[in-house]
């Protein structure tokens, strides 16, 4: 996204950044300050103010200054999150086989444990603004689970239509929401301005030296304000650096402070108000108005993190991490507008049974806070390697950034790790099984590519059986998609050997994906001709990890380069690979069953590439690994 825009276009993208980035972070309010002091602090001034304080500076220094100050600079071609910063610090690995491994894991790490927050965000997000019925009317606490599920499910139903049209109601909706926030806050701010005094660091510092161990458990509440950190740097590729930075300093960051101030205000005239500060801070009359408002509010936070996971999903396909899945892409405009099936329903699954098995937000809040955590310590470990390797940083300074970040992530990470047995194995659990899916999937593709890479025969040599053999040459091209950038492809061997017949034109296709988001068009195509009669082409197409691969348009490239294709008249090889493996293979026991039903059931080439099913001829191939 670049930065040169017109004001006109900087307040649209302002106001779009709000309504989309802010989601999460922002409905943050329905229940973080009420999870704090449910862990059994007292509700006196001191605690207020040390709470408040706890939850100032994590706002300012994580928030503020790691993310939008100093993360938000990682961008790659404009992108950020965690695929962009893993790609950005693959750069620095070049040729260095085990550095790129570990640099692989720290970002895939943060990957699944995203994917734990995304079930989690929603549940609770959701659960917490209908339980604003039971302060509205205690006699419908009946209905905050089955109203919470009609809500998501809704939600998890539409996706499939896209979220074009309802997006444009995101902005307004939200800035009426934070700006409401504000309000609320400074109202009860100005009945109790004595609680401005929580700005003061010292009222925390003293609230965890007074509760030693409970002051830990403390910090596991506080990080609940600063869920949706993330979103700050993932969306940068849409709204922009500055649009983002703009909409958070100047709107957001205050709307949120006057918030959890006015709550803390609340508090200090009405201790009993614990019970749910957020709702209370509304006069009576304004109570359903703030319902259905935090009821919307809260479905697009959820929006946003559904619309983020299917997004990370498509990436991690592009490089390589996760096997192809069905994609569907929802806008005309927006190319990165997509839906993914199997994505939106194992999600809906999962979110359906943490409501139906937690059944509140504060049972649901103990499983909340690793996942997010977890995911800032990895961004923290990668924005550490690109600091250093790409932009130079000395030593003193990038080793500052790390550890001074570094403390605070791990510090709430260890603090939200005591919630493991109450639900915090959770997000633990995800993302481990989703861990070994994609390390299974990297390791079996590489062996894959290993073994293939071994039978790979040169075009010399293919040249000489096709000197020596007897094959019958027929019109149109023969277009053979190959996964190694070297060598002629097993399929196309296959077809030699078996039909015995040879295409007038023979292109071997293999598409590349980078590690930057886009590829531009002037870059996209390489063309290498080989043999005598100059009927042989090998043809690169390099794609970004946030372009979507477009088989028939890199195609209609091939004519600047004078390779010219008879779209009616070509016939697309495309290889299925059937493994089976040696007793000794390098892949281990357990691995192998998992990496065969990952391989059996991803999307075929053809499906996903959109390639012309009458004019697609699949090969099959046994590989022993």
């Amino acid at each position: 996204m670049s930065e040169n825009i017109k004001s006109s276009q900087f307040t649209g993208l302002t106001l779009s950044a709000i309504g989309v980035v802010f989601g999460d972070i922002g409905t943050s309010p329905l229940y973080a300050i009420k999870e704090v002091f449910h862990n059994g602090l007292t509700t006196d001034i001191p605690h207020i103010l040390g709470v408040l304080s706890l939850v100032f500076w994590s706002l300012t220094l994580v928030v503020a200054t790691k993310y939008a100050i100093f993360i938000m600079r990682a961008d790659n071609k404009g992108e950020g999150g965690i695929m962009a910063l893993l790609a950005l610090a693959l750069q620095t690995a070049k040729n260095d086989n085990q550095k790129t491994n570990r640099i692989i894991t720290i970002g895939l790490i943060g990957t699944v444990l995203f994917y734990g927050d995304s079930i989690i965000t929603p549940a609770i997000s959701v659960l917490s603004a209908v339980e604003g019925l039971e302060i509205i009317a205690p006699k419908l606490d009946a209905y905050v689970l089955p109203t919470t599920i009609l809500v998501l499910g809704v939600l998890f139903a539409i996706q499939a239509r896209g979220t074009e049209a309802v997006g444009k109601l995101f902005a307004p909706i939200m800035c009426f929401w934070f700006l409401t926030l504000a309000v609320l806050g400074a109202i009860n701010i100005i009945q109790e301005p004595a609680v401005l005094k929580a700005v003061n660091p010292i009222w925390g510092i003293q609230l965890l030296l007074e509760e030693g161990w409970k002051g830990f458990l403390i910090m596991g509440s506080v990080v609940l304000a600063i869920t949706g950190a993330e979103a700050l740097y993932a969306d940068m590729g849409h709204f922009g650096l500055k649009p983002i930075r703009f909409a958070w300093f100047s709107f957001v960051f205050p709307a949120l402070l006057l918030n959890y101030f006015g709550q803390g205000a609340l508090l200090i005239g009405n201790p009993s108000a614990i019970e749910n500060p957020f709702y209370l801070l509304a006069p009576t009359w304004a109570l359903y108005p703030l319902l259905i408002l935090a009821t919307f509010a809260t479905v697009i936070a959820s929006q946003a993190v559904i619309s983020g996971a299917f997004s990370l999903t498509r990436q991690a396909i592009q490089l390589g991490y996760s096997p192809r899945m069905e994609i569907q892409h929802t806008s005309g405009d927006e190319m990165g507008q997509v839906y993914i099936p199997a994505v939106n329903w194992l999600l809906m699954a999962s979110v359906f049974i943490l409501v139906i098995s937690f059944k509140s937000s504060s049972a649901l809040a103990n499983a909340y806070g690793l996942a997010v955590t977890g995911t800032m310590i990895t961004t923290t470990m990668l924005a550490f390697i690109v600091i250093q390797k790409l932009w130079k940083w000395n030593t003193a300074t990038s080793t500052t950034f790390l550890a001074t970040f570094l403390t605070l992530d791990v510090l709430y990470f260890l603090a939200n790790s005591l919630k493991i047995p109450e639900g915090g194995w959770l997000p633990l659990t995800v993302g481990l099984g989703l861990f070994l899916i994609f390390t299974t999937w990297i390791k079996g593709r590489a062996l894959l590519a290993k073994k293939m890479d071994e039978k790979r025969v040169l075009f010399e040599e293919l040249e000489q059986k096709i000197q020596a053999g007897q094959l019958a040459k027929v019109k149109g091209t023969a277009i053979y998609l190959a996964k190694t950038l070297h060598g002629v492809p097993q399929v196309l061997m296959h077809n030699l050997e078996h039909n015995r017949v040879l295409h007038e034109q023979i292109i071997v296709l293999t598409m590349v994906t980078k590690e930057e988001p886009y590829v531009d068009e002037a870059n996209r195509l390489k063309v290498r001709v080989f043999g005598d009669e100059r009927n042989f082409f090998r043809v690169k197409l390099y794609f970004g990890f946030m372009d979507q691969p477009d088989l028939r348009r890199a195609l209609h490239l091939c004519r600047n380069e004078g390779l010219v294709i008879d779209e009616k008249l070509a016939s697309f090889f495309v290889g299925s690979e059937k493994v089976s493996f040696r007793r000794k293979s390098p892949m281990p026991k357990w691995r192998r069953a998992l990496f065969r039903f990952l391989l059996h059931n991803a999307s075929s080439a053809i499906e996903y590439f959109r390639l012309p099913v009458d004019q697609v001829i699949e090969v099959g191939i046994r590989i022993e690994l």
